[in-house]
């Protein structure tokens, strides 16, 4: 079983909730950047997105990095540093190989934090 910290260089993840509505479990590969046992995504949708809305229904959140996989509880990030340290984040890790100018994605998202188990070798 991998460190957490070493999952960070992985290029996506997989977040799965479970639907507001149907019950189902829904799986989306996204971007994310880790800060100890806490992962950050960006919704560019906001609270508009499935996504989103799912896990302010139902916090209880499944993460698969790389071949590990975790359970955690996500939450809209509420404090100002922290909100900041997850665009930061998240946004930095990307900018460098994308293409395309990610600030306005940046500034204009809602960040998301998923409180994760510590992994022990």
């Amino acid at each position: 079983m991998a460190r957490l910290a070493d999952l960070g260089d992985q290029t996506y993840c997989y977040l799965t909730t479970v639907g507001r509505r149907s019950g189902r479990r829904h799986t989306i590969e996204i971007w994310f950047a880790l800060s100890g046992s806490t992962l950050y995504l960006l919704s560019g949708e906001r609270d508009r997105s499935d996504w989103v809305r799912n896990l302010l229904a139902r916090p209880a959140v499944g993460v698969r990095i790389g071949d590990e996989e975790f359970t955690g509880h996500a939450r809209v990030v509420a404090d100002a540093a922290e909100d900041a340290q997850a665009r930061e984040l998240v946004s930095g890790k990307y900018q460098p190989d994308y293409a395309g100018d990610l600030s306005e994605w940046k500034s204009g998202s809602l960040p998301i934090a998923v409180d994760l188990p510590q992994v022990r070798l």
